[in-house]
C-alpha cells in the first residue's frame, strides 16, 4: 500500500517562494475551500507533478512556474510503501528529479524517462492514468473511466489487477518474434547462398577433374620436350668436349713455343741493332777522322780503309741476318695468329659447352618442378576443392538445424503470443474479477440512490438496464447521473485495488465533485460512502460550497490570494 504523508511546493503555479506544506495524514477527511484562483487544486497538481512529471490539469510545464518569480519551482512528495520511506523531488528552473529511498538517493545515471519508469514500475506500480482513476475524481481535466476509449479502459483495469506484466511479456515476445522472423529470413537467405555455392563448387570440381587430366598430359608432354632438348644438348656437348679436350692443350703448347721464338727473335733484333749501331759508329769515325783525336797521331790510309772494309762487311752480314730474322718473324707472327684463331674457336666451344650445361641444369630444374606439381599441386587443388565442398555442406547442415530450431521456437512463440493476447490469459483473469467489479459498482450505485443494473463486459463496454429492463448507455444519462456512475466506479477501483493489493493507497481526492451535478441527496449519499471508508483512507475534498459542507469533515484548509500569491490561511 502507498501511504502518502506530505506534499510541499513553492513557486508552483500561484504559490510564492515559501514552501506550502500539507500533512496528508493529519485527518481522515479534510475540506479544502477558497475563492476561484486561490490555489485549492494546486495541491492536486503538485502531487501529480511530483509523481509523474505532469500536473493533474491540462497545464504546460512552463505554466507551472510562478509567473512572478519565474524560477526555483520545486515540489516534494513523501510517502511510504511497506517499511520503505520515499521522497520525490522535482523542480523547474533549474530542472530537478530525485528519488530518495530511506534517505539515499537512487542512482540517476539513467535517462529521465528511464528514471521515471523505475519510479512507476518498481515502486508506485501505477501510472498517471491509473493514479487518477483510483485516487482522483475531479471536474477539471480529469477523464472519467466511462469517457475513456476502450484501449485506455483496458490499461486502467490491467494496472488495477496487476496484469500489465502480461502486456509487457507480450511486447517483449513480439520483439523476440520479430527478431526471430528476421533471423529466419537471414537463415533462408544464407541457405540459398550456401546452396548456390555448393552447386558452383560441384561444377568446379568436375571442371578441375577434367582439367587435371588435361594438365597432367600437357605437363608430361612438356617434360618430354625438355628431355629431348637435354639429349640434343648432351650430344652437342659431347662433340664440343672432344674438340676441346683434343685440341686445346696442343694448340696452347704450340702457341707458347711460337711466342718463345718470337721473344728470341726480338732479343736477336735488339742485339743486331746494337751491333749495327756500333759498326756504324766505327765506320763514321774512320770516315771523318784522319788522325786520332786522343793522341793526335795520323791514321794510316790502309788502316782506315781496312777498318772501313771490315765495318762494311760486318754491316752486310748483320743486315743479311736481320733480313732472315725478319722473314722468320713474319712466319712466326702468321703462325701465332693462326694458332690464336684456332684457340679462340676452342674457347668459344668451351663457352658454348658451359652455356649448354647451364641450359641442361635449367631444363632439369624445370622437369623437377613439373614432376612435383604433378605429384602435389594438381591433386592438392582437387583435394582443397573437395574440402571446401565438405565445409559448405557442413555449413548448410548447420543452417538447416538452426532453421528447424527457430521454426520450433516460432511455433512455441505463436502459442504463447496467442495466450498473451488481450483475449488470452488477461481476459480469463478479468473474467474472474468482472463479477466482483460489477457487484461493487452496483452496490455503490445503490448507496448513491441510483437504482440501475450496471454491467461491464470483457471489452469494458457498459450495459445499463433500468428496473424495467430498458437498456441505456452512459451518454444517455444526465450529468448528475453520470457523476454517480463515475463515483461508483472510483470507489470500486479503490476497493478492487485494495483487494488485489496492487495500487492500494490511503489518498482519495475529490476535486469540486460536490460542486457539479450532485443534488443535496447525492451529496448526503456521497458522504455516506466517505464515512464508510476504512481508517487508512485520507479524503481531501476540494469545493466552493464550504458553507454546505462545513462541519462534515475532520479538518478544513482554506486557501487565499495574498499579493498575487496563494497561501494557506
Amino acid at each position: 500500500m502507498i501511504k502518502f504523508e506530505k506534499i510541499r511546493y513553492k513557486n508552483f503555479l500561484s504559490t510564492g517562494n515559501t514552501f506550502t506544506e500539507i500533512d496528508l495524514l493529519k485527518a481522515k477527511s479534510t475540506l479544502i475551500v477558497g475563492q476561484n484562483g486561490a490555489g485549492k487544486s494546486t495541491m492536486l497538481d503538485a502531487i501529480s507533478f511530483a509523481l509523474f512529471g505532469k500536473p493533474h490539469r491540462s497545464i504546460t510545464k512552463n505554466q507551472l512556474i510562478n509567473s512572478i518569480n519565474k524560477k526555483n519551482c520545486e515540489v516534494e512528495c513523501e510517502f511510504t510503501i511497506g517499511n520503505a520511506r520515499f521522497k520525490i523531488v522535482r523542480g523547474i528552473a533549474p530542472n530537478k528529479f530525485e528519488i530518495w529511498r530511506n534517505g539515499t538517493m537512487i542512482n540517476q545515471s539513467s535517462h529521465a524517462k528511464e528514471y521515471q519508469k523505475i519510479l512507476e514500475q518498481n515502486y508506485l506500480k501505477l501510472n498517471h492514468k491509473s493514479f487518477h482513476q483510483v485516487v482522483v475524481l475531479g471536474s477539471s481535466s480529469f477523464i472519467p473511466f466511462m469517457q475513456l476509449p476502450g484501449g485506455h479502459r483496458r490499461d486502467v483495469i490491467e494496472d488495477l489487477l496487476d496484469i500489465k506484466v502480461f502486456s509487457k511479456m507480450n511486447s517483449i515476445l513480439k520483439e523476440k518474434a520479430s527478431i526471430l522472423k528476421e533471423q529466419l529470413n537471414e537463415n533462408h537467405y544464407n541457405n540459398e547462398i550456401i546452396k548456390s555455392k555448393i552447386d558452383t563448387q560441384k561444377k568446379y570440381i568436375r571442371d578441375v577433374t577434367v582439367l587435371t587430366e588435361q594438365t597432367k598430359k600437357s605437363k608430361q608432354d612438356t617434360i618430354g620436350e625438355y628431355n629431348n632438348d637435354i639429349r640434343v644438348l648432351n650430344e652437342t656437348n659431347a662433340e664440343l668436349s672432344h674438340d676441346v679436350e683434343n685440341r686445346e692443350e696442343p694448340l696452347s703448347k704450340e702457341l707458347g713455343e711460337f711466342h718463345d721464338k718470337k721473344q728470341n727473335l726480338l732479343s736477336y733484333f735488339s742485339q743486331f741493332k746494337t751491333q749495327m749501331s756500333t759498326i756504324t759508329k766505327d765506320a763514321k769515325f774512320y770516315e771523318e777522322n784522319l788522325e786520332c783525336p786522343t793522341c793526335s797521331q795520323e791514321i794510316a790510309e790502309d788502316v782506315r780503309n781496312s777498318k772501313l772494309k771490315i765495318a762494311k762487311d760486318k754491316a752486310k752480314e748483320l743486315k743479311s741476318a736481320m733480313d732472315r730474322a725478319s722473314i722468320e718473324s713474319t712466319s712466326i707472327e702468321a703462325n701465332i695468329t693462326k694458332l690464336g684463331e684456332e684457340l679462340n674457336i676452342i674457347r668459344n666451344k668451351q663457352k658454348e659447352l658451359h652455356s649448354n650445361n647451364n641450359e641442361i641444369s635449367r631444363l632439369q630444374r624445370q622437369i623437377t618442378g613439373i614432376e612435383e606439381e604433378l605429384a602435389t599441386n594438381v591433386t592438392a587443388d582437387l583435394r582443397e576443392a573437395q574440402e571446401t565442398l565438405s565445409n559448405l555442406n557442413n555449413s548448410r547442415e548447420g543452417l538447416l538445424e538452426s532453421k528447424f530450431e527457430m521454426n520450433e521456437r516460432q511455433q512455441y512463440n505463436s502459442v504463447i503470443l496467442e495466450m498473451l493476447k488481450d483475449t488470452g490469459i488477461k481476459t480469463k483473469i478479468i473474467k474472474q474479477y468482472l463479477p466482483v467489479i460489477n457487484k461493487l459498482i452496483n452496490q455503490y450505485l445503490q448507496i448513491l440512490d441510483f437504482f440501475v443494473h450496471f454491467d461491464l463486459d470483457e471489452s469494458f463496454q457498459e450495459t445499463i438496464r433500468s428496473r424495467h429492463r430498458d437498456e441505456f448507455t452512459y451518454d444517455s444519462f444526465s450529468e448528475g447521473e453520470k457523476q454517480r456512475i463515475d463515483l461508483a466506479l472510483l470507489f470500486t477501483w479503490r476497493q478492487v485495488a485494495k483487494m488485489k493489493n496492487s495500487v492500494s493507497t490511503n489518498l482519495l481526492m475529490l476535486d469540486e465533485t460536490f460542486d457539479s451535478s450532485l443534488d443535496h441527496e447525492g451529496v448526503d449519499n456521497l458522504m455516506k460512502i466517505l464515512y464508510s471508508l476504512d481508517e487508512d483512507t485520507n479524503v481531501f475534498v476540494i469545493s466552493h460550497k464550504g458553507e454546505i459542507l462545513d462541519g462534515k469533515f475532520n479538518e478544513k484548509i482554506e486557501f487565499v490570494k495574498d499579493k498575487n500569491f496563494s497561501r494557506m490561511k
